[in-house]
C-alpha cells in the first residue's frame, strides 16, 4: 500500500496569479491523496489577506502556518531528512528568487529550500517573473496593471533552471502534472 503523499506548499509575497495558484492546489488536493502542509512568509500572508483569499487557504487546507523567522515554524530539517515528499513554493517573488539563487537563507522558505537541496526531497518552483514582455495581472482591488520584471529577474530565473534537483515551472497550470510527475518518481526510487 501507498502511503499518503505529504506535501510542503510555500507561499511567498507575489499576488500575481496567486489565486489561480491557490486554486490549482486546491483541485490537487481534492483529487489526489496528498496531506499538504502550508507555510506562508510574512509578505505571502499580507498578499493573501490583501488579496481576501486568506480565508479561502485556511478553510482549504488542514496547516496553515506563518513564518515567525527563517526557522520557525520548523520545517527545513523535516524537509531535509525526507519526512516529506516534495517541497513546492508557489509563487516565488524576485526577492526569494534572488535569494535562492546565491544561496542566501535567511526566511523560512529561502532557508526551507536551501536545507531541502541539501537532502533528496524534490523542490519544484514558480517564480513569477519569467517573461521580458510586460505581464498583466491583477490587482488586490480586481484592476489590471501590467508589470515587466527586470533583467536582474530574468537572470536570477535563469539561475534557478541551471541549479541541480530544483524543477522550475513556467505556469501555475503546470502544477498538477510536475507534481504528479515527481510524486510517481519518488515513489519508483523507494
Amino acid at each position: 500500500m501507498i502511503e499518503l503523499t505529504r506535501i510542503v506548499w510555500g507561499i511567498t509575497g507575489s499576488g500575481d496569479r496567486i489565486e489561480e495558484i491557490l486554486d490549482n492546489m486546491i483541485q490537487l488536493k481534492e483529487e489526489e491523496d496528498f496531506q499538504i502542509t502550508v507555510i506562508v512568509s510574512k509578505a505571502g500572508e499580507q498578499v493573501l489577506r490583501w488579496y481576501n483569499l486568506w480565508d479561502k487557504l485556511e478553510a482549504s487546507f488542514d496547516k496553515v502556518t506563518t513564518e515567525t523567522n527563517a526557522n520557525v515554524p520548523f520545517i527545513a530539517g523535516p524537509l531535509q531528512i525526507g519526512k516529506y515528499d516534495l517541497l513546492l513554493v508557489a509563487p516565488l517573488t524576485a526577492n526569494s528568487t534572488a535569494k535562492i539563487a546565491y544561496g542566501i537563507a535567511d526566511t523560512l522558505i529561502t532557508n526551507a529550500v536551501a536545507q531541502t537541496l541539501k537532502g533528496t526531497t524534490p523542490v519544484i518552483l514558480y517564480p513569477v517573473d519569467q517573461s521580458s514582455t510586460p505581464i498583466v495581472t491583477v490587482g488586490p482591488d480586481g484592476i489590471d496593471f501590467t508589470i515587466t520584471p527586470r533583467a536582474i529577474d530574468l537572470e536570477n530565473v535563469e539561475r534557478l533552471r541551471n541549479m541541480e534537483r530544483l524543477k522550475i515551472l513556467s505556469s501555475p497550470s503546470e502544477i498538477g502534472t510536475s507534481v504528479g510527475n515527481l510524486i510517481k518518481l519518488k515513489r519508483e526510487s523507494d
